[in-house]
């Protein structure tokens, strides 16, 4: 059992499949800048050690979703551009000049405030404008050619830059790809109507993980690899052969404790397993707390030493069990792999995620949360 993290139980991250996987963007991408994505406390993976290894492959731009992710990667050292995917309200425009973000905004009464509390610090904010093409989230509709008016008058703050345009893909990582397109066209003739206008855009970005693979007419000047980084793929539907990624993060735990039940005998909560023969069943500290997904518990499995062994009941809290009796030699202390491979057998973030009806992006999150990290390079 492991003495750092004192859990017998953690995420391991491979900071060097992570540094596979940014150098095999980077060469799908071309030339585009990379504005790495790692929000979500770099999506489970711990956002500081990331930027690292992204700082390392010449990535000066990195990406989260709010102000404090922002402010705590600003405190943890990074010098680099900080884009803030989510809109900031009016209220903490000075953290924003203060701590030099790149905030995105769709209005200019958020963009004149921002630019307010930028003149009062002596300094300018930079920014980008988000266009809705689609995904109905934020951003001015990208068929309402008038709000380019609105946009004009961003433009003429004192202490405001328009850093360049940005829009989000909702179908990107579907086969089918009709509607990305779609979003395409809309953006670019928003963008136009910018230009007509006399609006200088120094930065088009609009691909995320999928349009890098899938899109390159997308790539433009900025793309935004997140999913892609840590090695899972956007869905089942993009054609993999187009990006080599390797999971950056396994989950591990050891064995606490090996009992011997009778047929018949039953294990967790509600009784849903239900020994069916002479049976041993192993306790693994770890539960839905640490992100491990209660709805796995009917159809789970975990590797001990280079075997399946399908979980036993419920997913507990912080606990689950797993039926160890065909595994041989087992034994307390040994160690488990709940997501991730022994060389020979694999569970992957994919497979939890479909097993439960998600997909890869909230299980490798869910992980990250309260599991201790451990770092392997």
């Amino acid at each position: 059992m492991r003495k750092d993290t004192m859990r017998a139980a953690w995420a391991q991250i491979d900071l060097s499949a992570l540094d596979y996987n940014i150098k095999n963007i980077k060469a799908k991408a071309g030339g585009a800048e990379i504005i790495g994505v790692i929000k979500a406390d770099g999506y489970g993976h711990g956002a500081v050690k990331v930027a690292d290894v992204l700082r390392e492959n010449r990535v000066d731009t990195f990406a989260v979703a709010t102000l404090q992710e922002a402010v705590e990667l600003r405190d943890a050292g990074a010098e680099e551009e900080i884009v803030i995917l989510g809109l900031t309200p009016d209220m903490y425009a000075e953290t924003l000049a203060e701590y030099r973000l790149t905030p995105v905004v769709m209005s200019y009464e958020n963009a004149a405030a921002i630019s307010g509390a930028a003149a009062a610090k002596g300094t300018a904010v930079s920014g980008l404008i988000a266009v809705d093409t689609g995904m109905g989230r934020i951003g001015y509709m990208a068929e309402d050619l008038s709000t380019v008016q609105d946009v004009g008058k961003i433009a003429d703050l004192p202490n405001f830059r328009i850093r360049g345009l940005f829009s989000h893909f909702a179908t990107a990582d579907a086969e089918n790809k009709t509607f990305a397109d779609e979003q395409k066209s809309r953006y670019e003739r928003y963008l136009s109507a910018l230009k007509k206008a006399g609006i200088a855009v120094p930065v088009r970005t609009l691909a995320n993980s999928a349009a890098i693979m899938e899109i390159p007419s997308v790539h433009y000047d900025a793309v935004r690899p997140g999913i892609i980084l840590y090695g899972c793929y956007p869905s089942d539907e993009v054609d993999r052969s187009q990006l080599d990624i390797k999971p950056v993060m396994s989950v591990k735990a050891n064995i606490v404790r090996i009992a011997q039940v009778p047929e018949g005998f039953s294990v967790s909560y509600g009784r849903k397993f239900i020994a069916g023969r002479k049976s041993l069943i192993a306790t693994i500290p770890l539960g839905y707390a640490d992100g491990f997904p209660r709805l796995y518990s009917g159809t789970g499995k975990v590797i001990v030493n280079g075997t399946f062994a399908p979980l036993a009941g419920n997913i507990c809290m912080d606990q689950c069990m797993a039926d160890v009796t065909d595994v041989p030699g087992v034994r307390e202390g040994d160690e488990v792999i709940i997501m991730g491979s022994d060389g020979k057998n694999t569970i992957l973030a994919d497979d939890i995620g479909d097993a439960t009806g998600t997909i890869s992006y909230e299980i490798i999150c869910a992980f990250g949360q309260r599991l201790p990290k451990v770092y392997i390079r």
